[in-house]
């Protein structure tokens, strides 16, 4: 049974919301709460798609041999893993890792993301049910309140907690210790989390845009487990277009699915992957309408660039946190934009998708030192 607190403090002296969350039924956190542009159904579907072992784990080769060593030393010690931070673009596998490693340790996990958690007095509700060893998942944890996240930095270094009670003259510190446990946080960006935090973490993990063979892989092993065929030359189509990132990649393979069965196909091949993504609009480049949009504007509205991220996202009636988040980090990697002191600045690739001409000495002249 999980540690709680006395219940003369909870019953005569703590507060209204600490009463609330230092009981066994407020700890259970929802995985599911402030996951955006993604339907119950998709995201149940992603969760049966994703592997249950680092063995099955495709991409990422230095993270899962890192993980292997690290959580092999762990058991062999018979002692919690180090607390964990996982950072790169959405949909890339950092929550799909933190279950692995749950797994792997055998220990049960409470997911939850940063933004899930508005009071102290949740995070408290939390921690307090935690058993030696278990796992707290935090998603979007650079999302965390301020003071939320001064709760954690004892919670992580000595395993305790420190909170008032009563206020005035008569308010009293007191420490509460708790069962040592993993904290796996997942980020998008990592800039954001105060230096602290991050230095509170004993392993750090970057992950990068997958490659087209790897995720053709991730391709075929889903399309087994929907229970549909597919050809080599189909998956590599798909692959080609998910924007280096599996999460695309197993939506595009649902909806190329939906154009197989609507038109007899007993398994997908190449021509019906091309003409279902040319349908859903995906061009070779992964680029939907959202991508040319933004770099539309870039290459029409401002000339090519540069352009400020909020004037970027006024014109294109888009949140900042979108554009920054979700929209630029494909197109930064493949080269269609370049972000410079001044803004950002369409590539070479982006004019020639577009069939517009670059004048590359207007471009240099962007780069000179101002």
């Amino acid at each position: 049974m999980a540690r709680s607190l006395p219940q003369a403090y909870v019953k005569h002296i703590m507060p209204q919301e600490y009463k609330k969350v230092l009981t066994p039924q407020s700890s259970q956190a929802n995985p599911l709460k402030d996951i955006k542009q993604e339907t119950e159904e998709d995201v149940i579907l992603n969760l049966s798609l994703r592997p249950k072992r680092l063995e099955d784990f495709i991409g990422q080769r230095a993270v899962v041999e890192n993980l292997k060593v690290a959580i092999k030393a762990a058991r062999e010690r018979n002692e919690p893993l180090e607390h964990l931070l996982f950072n790169g673009p959405p949909g890339l596998g950092k929550t799909s890792l933190a279950h692995i490693v749950s797994h792997q340790m055998q220990a049960k996990v409470t997911a939850t993301s940063g933004p899930a958690i508005e009071r102290a007095g949740d995070l408290i509700g939390i921690l307090t049910n935690l058993e030696k060893g278990d796992i707290l998942f935090i998603d979007e944890i650079h999302r965390l309140s301020k003071v939320v996240e001064e709760f954690l930095y004892p919670a992580m270094e000595n395993f305790q907690i420190d909170f008032v009670i009563d206020k005035g003259p008569y308010a009293k510190t007191i420490k509460f210790n708790l069962k040592p446990f993993t904290l796996i946080g997942a980020t998008t960006r990592q800039g954001l989390l105060s230096s602290p935090l991050r230095g509170r973490f004993g392993m750090f993990y970057h992950l990068e845009f997958y490659d087209n063979e790897d995720l053709s892989k991730i391709v075929i092993n889903s399309a087994g487990i929907l229970g549909i065929g597919i050809s080599k030359d189909a998956a590599l189509t798909i692959a080609a277009r998910s924007r280096g990132t599996p999460r695309v990649a197993n939506r595009l393979l649902r909806r190329v699915r939906d154009y197989a069965q609507v038109n007899k196909k007993s398994q997908i091949d190449a021509e019906i992957a091309n003409f279902a993504l040319d349908g859903l609009r995906i061009d070779k480049f992964g680029l939907d309408d959202i991508d040319r949009k933004v770099l539309l504007t870039i290459l029409k509205n401002y000339n090519g660039g540069p352009v400020g991220v909020e004037s970027l996202a006024a014109t294109l009636n888009e949140e900042v946190d979108t554009l920054v988040d979700s929209i630029e980090p494909y197109l930064l990697k493949a080269g269609f934009i370049t972000r410079t002191s001044r803004g950002r600045v369409a590539g070479k690739i982006a004019y020639e998708h577009f069939g517009i001409k670059y004048n590359k000495e207007e471009q240099e002249e962007l780069f000179k030192d101002k």
